[in-house]
């Protein structure tokens, strides 16, 4: 148990997991995305880190539509990123992770810092972060555990740079690592910590 998480209720935060399907990681698919590789490398770091720490973490797939078709191996999540029991699960067919009811529900009443990673940044990624803003809630968005198309003829890692710094208007943008380091509060307590039956 974390006693943070007690301590610091309207501080915690949450990490949200966006459309983290398979979709995006098959090569020759429509959404594939090119050098997805790093992207899912700090996904997975990020989401250790909630793991180990208490913080929640929320999932948020795209469902609907030809490419994301309910029961279809496009649509399911890719290896490794399963959610498990304890995690909360939101579906909806339009880029804003808030076009989901429940999703917007869930985030605005418990007033939970939001932490953003997923795909495609230019676009779920993006109108979330600027759904939350306008909701008033707190976001951050790690840049590094997401990535964008190309658009026309930009570049995807120029897309993806832009879109960040865009982002800098509706929410804090960081790197994953600098993240977990600065969420330290929510880091379990070393058991070395812990008083002993003898205290």
């Amino acid at each position: 148990m974390n006693p943070a998480l007690y301590r610091r209720p309207s501080s915690v935060p949450v990490l949200v997991l966006v459309d983290m399907q398979q979709e995006y990681e098959i090569a020759g698919r429509p959404l594939a995305l090119r050098g997805i590789a790093p992207a899912l490398e700090n996904c997975r770091l990020a989401l250790d880190h909630a793991r180990d720490s208490g913080i929640p973490v929320a999932y948020v797939r795209w469902i609907g539509g030809p490419l994301f078709q309910a029961g279809t191996r496009f649509a399911r999540w890719i290896e490794g990123f399963e959610p498990h029991g304890c995690d909360m699960i939101f579906d909806r067919d339009r880029p804003s992770c808030y076009a989901s009811p429940a999703f917007a529900d869930a985030m605005e009443r418990g007033g939970a810092r939001l932490v953003i990673a997923g795909f495609a940044g230019e676009a779920a990624c993006l109108a979330t972060t600027i759904d939350g803003f306008h909701r008033g809630q707190e976001v951050t968005f790690l840049a590094d555990a997401s990535a964008s198309h190309d658009l026309e003829d930009i570049a995807a890692e120029d897309i993806h740079r832009t879109v960040s710094a865009v982002m800098r208007a509706f929410a804090d943008v960081m790197d994953t690592r600098s993240w977990i380091a600065g969420s330290a509060p929510f880091k379990p307590a070393s058991a070395s910590s812990k008083p002993s039956a003898r205290q």
